[in-house]
């Protein structure tokens, strides 16, 4: 019964525990697992069985959705390398997920606060373990994603790891991929993202990218460029025809992008160009003084 949901009958009542009785095994329910119920010889009531702590089988009335063959979220309240990564599924102990099922590069393991989808198995010492949601898990819960998603935002939680890309499922249950040229970096098992739906694929899964849109990576740019100006008293020498190679080795942009967003700002009216220089409009002395 250790890992599932059982109605059981109550036996007995001891001086900090009732016990529980079905098809002749017994399980004690400490009141502390009980919450505010009264129950009486006779009565029966669904429980969920486990191992504490102290390492005895015993009951909640906590029913979590993870169970043996059941699938649920939990959240990461712990990581130890030695042996795996707690897992909080509304019980009062932690489940552990095995260090042998998270990926092989310790910062890609989830953090405490990540969410993990997992079931429970019980080994051959009747210890509860987690075990993580398989491709087909995932693909049974999806929902197919429409055409209308496209350029929409998405937060999704991930969930498999690969070398060309990330999968995660949204928070509407669609699936997501993120291949590895579209982020900047690769996201943790259990992480949680932000992501822009790039492609609506036949079979309704979604293809994501965490890079910014276009205005929104000239944002990012602008204002580097803003923050420099502030900090070299509102003149530079850099501007539009600038070589390409000194502005990379000062900025860490292309030239590109670097016009484009000189042009955002420009057009905003928050800079202007001279002789070579570039000027923030926004300080007056600073200009002036660089006439």
């Amino acid at each position: 019964m250790i890992g599932t949901a059982q109605t059981m009958t109550v036996i007995e009542k001891e001086e900090e525990f009732y016990i529980l009785e079905k098809r002749g095994e017994k399980v004690k329910l400490p009141f502390t697992n009980a919450g505010n119920l009264e129950l009486a010889i006779g009565d029966t009531e669904t429980v969920f069985i486990y191992r504490d702590y102290d390492h005895e089988i015993v009951a909640t009335t906590v029913i979590p959705k993870a169970q043996v063959g059941h699938y649920a979220w939990g959240t990461v309240t712990e990581v130890r390398k030695d042996l795996g990564v707690f897992v909080d599924i509304g019980i009062p102990k932690d489940v552990v997920v095995s260090m042998d099922d998270m990926p092989a590069l310790n910062h890609l393991w989830p953090k405490k606060g990540d969410r993990l989808m997992i079931a429970l198995r019980v080994d051959e010492k009747e210890r509860i373990w987690g075990v993580l949601g398989e491709e087909h898990e995932f693909k049974e819960i999806a929902t197919r994603a429409t055409q209308d998603m496209f350029n929409q935002n998405v937060t999704g939680t991930v969930y498999r790891l690969l070398k060309v890309g990330t999968f995660v499922i949204t928070e509407d249950l669609h699936i997501g991929f993120i291949h590895e040229t579209e982020r900047t970096s690769e996201p943790r098992l259990g992480q949680k993202l932000d992501g822009r739906v790039i492609a609506v694929k036949p079979d309704g899964t979604l293809n994501l990218s965490l890079r910014g849109r276009v205005h929104e990576v000239l944002s990012d740019d602008a204002e580097m460029i803003l923050t420099y100006l502030r900090s070299v008293g509102g003149k530079m020498a850099f501007w539009d025809k600038s070589e390409p190679d000194a502005i990379r080795a000062k900025f860490g942009v292309s030239k590109a992008q670097f016009k484009r967003a000189l042009g955002t700002l420009m057009k905003e009216r928050r800079i202007k160009q001279e002789d070579g220089f570039t000027y923030l409009l926004e300080n007056e002395d600073a200009t002036e003084s660089g006439n």
